[in-house]
């Protein structure tokens, strides 16, 4: 099958919901990926902050072909245990006391509101279920998330939405003015990823946390995009010197299987009890096997080639022409550019290079393991598409 022969039959069987570039991804390896006719293409953008150690991975794909030996699946109702040992091992690296394992972002955090809302309804009683986010967050798709994330221009079609969220300016006076009576918790995303990849001052995270603490206002840290090594700590939390109550993560979480994880610290590890949530595919043993290749791989040493590669790529493309300001932290920047930030995109693709979109920026997420060949033919096309 040709490239056009798939493009007609994708728009013919498959919902319009994404505005696809013009490539398919056949196979590959680490961070060069290549489509059915050859043509290689340098990732930086791995499938979305997804495949961290590319694609290919030796180690990973040994963990997951060894546990579809033995079960591909197990319900909740039994116990399996690379389940167990991953949430031994998330909790031993984070502090957090429990986990709860679902398939996705959006889901992580659906557990965490539910949580949340539950924590406040067992110590106060009725009435305390609001959640504060932040204007220009972005936190899931399914209703509850989408009501939590803070752009207005995704509130189109769907109501009602769901009640008890607002949305406050990105600083301690916007949050701060926002909590009430009425209010459970906090929930932010410290880097806010589709929005632009726009830090947090890390001040004004740390006067947010002691006032949540003081007020026994639950912090929950949205790291679906952020966590697993991208922000060149195992969590982006640890780069606030801050401890989270509800801590909640995916995409990268599983290497490339579709995993979600929402981490409970010591004030509300009971929160959930028997019949309070679910999942039936969370937690699946597979995805559990391959997250904890990913995840045991995730040590300093590593984080420290992160950082390196970071200010390394940093370095280079503020000097390219046409880049305005570059944001972000480790391997998750964001390019303000003069030019339209999807047809950059296109032409980096006609040129070799796989870039990201985040509103009017250029997004990069490369996978952590990226080699420095791989980072220079990237910014090579960069350099050229943009200096055009």
């Amino acid at each position: 099958m040709n490239f056009s022969e798939l493009k007609e039959k994708d728009k013919e069987y498959i919902a319009g919901t994404y505005n696809r570039f013009a490539v398919d991804i056949y196979e590959g390896n680490g961070a060069t990926l290549r489509s059915a006719d050859g043509k290689e293409y340098i990732d930086f953008g791995s499938g979305i902050a997804v495949n961290i150690f590319g694609v290919n991975d030796r180690e990973w794909k040994d963990a997951v072909i060894s546990q579809i030996n033995k079960v591909q699946h197990a319900c909740n109702l039994y116990y399996t245990q690379p389940q167990a040992d991953l949430a031994e091992l998330l909790c031993k690296k984070t502090g957090a006391k429990k986990v709860f394992f679902s398939n996705s972002g959006a889901e992580a955090n659906e557990c965490a509101i539910k949580a949340a809302r539950k924590y406040s309804f067992d110590k106060y009683g009725e009435g305390r279920y609001e959640i504060v986010t932040l204007k220009n967050s972005f936190h899931g798709r399914t209703l509850a998330t989408l009501s939590a994330t803070g752009q207005p221009a995704m509130h189109k079609y769907f109501m009602p939405f769901v009640d008890g969220f607002s949305y406050a300016d990105p600083n301690f006076e916007g949050v701060s003015g926002l909590c009430g009576k009425k209010t459970c918790a906090v929930m932010l995303e410290l880097v806010q990823g589709e929005s632009g990849v726009n830090p947090l001052d890390k001040e004004q995270v740390k006067k947010i946390a002691e006032f949540c603490k003081k007020r026994d206002i639950l912090l929950i840290v949205d790291e679906v995009q952020t966590g697993n090594g991208r922000t060149g700590k195992l969590y982006c939390y640890q780069n606030y010197g801050i401890i989270p109550d509800i801590v909640t993560t995916a995409k990268g979480l599983a290497g490339g299987l579709p995993l979600g994880a929402t981490m409970f610290f010591e004030k509300c590890e009971h929160t959930l009890n028997a019949g309070d949530h679910g999942s039936t595919f969370g937690g699946n043993p597979v995805a559990c096997a391959g997250a904890l290749s990913i995840l045991k791989r995730i040590d300093d040493q590593l984080m420290l080639e992160v950082q390196g590669k970071s200010d390394y790529l940093k370095t280079h493309l503020s000097r390219i022409k046409n880049v305005l300001s570059v944001t972000g932290m480790g391997l998750m920047l964001g390019l303000e550019i003069n030019g339209n930030a999807r047809e950059v995109a296109d032409r980096c693709l006609k040129k070799g290079l796989i870039v990201l979109t985040a509103k009017n920026k250029l997004r990069l997420l490369p996978p952590l393991t990226i080699g420095k060949g791989e980072i220079d033919e990237g910014l090579r096309i960069l350099n050229e598409v943009l200096s055009e």
